[in-house]
């Protein structure tokens, strides 16, 4: 699996102190969760985020922002960003704070 360890190293900067976190390896990609529910995760070709299906419209209305596919599959709720919306810090962190709102109305694993 590979993932850029700087945009990984800047998700743990943004995500520190949150309690309930956890990082692991899944969906080919280095995924940080929170009380065991996924909130982001970084590979070589950009983030992945879970913001809802409620929100899943406006991230992907943002720019490099698109659908998340895996095995040829829709996931429903989840978004991928490209390597220029993971460099916006603007972008990136709104698409952080989308995750952290829908993961906090998750119940823990």
């Amino acid at each position: 699996m590979a993932y850029d360890e700087g945009l990984a190293e800047t998700l743990r900067d943004a995500l520190d102190g949150l309690p309930g976190l956890d990082e692991k390896r899944m969906f080919g990609a280095l995924c940080f969760l929170r009380d065991g529910n996924m909130i982001c995760g970084v590979r070589n070709a950009g983030g992945l985020f879970r913001v809802g299906k409620a929100a899943q419209d406006v991230a992907q209305a943002l720019p490099g922002v698109g659908p998340a596919i895996m095995g040829g599959r829709r996931m429903g709720g989840f978004i991928e960003a490209g390597k220029d919306a993971m460099a916006d810090d603007a972008i990136r962190d709104g698409l952080l704070t989308m995750a952290l709102d829908f993961t906090a109305t998750l119940p823990p694993k």
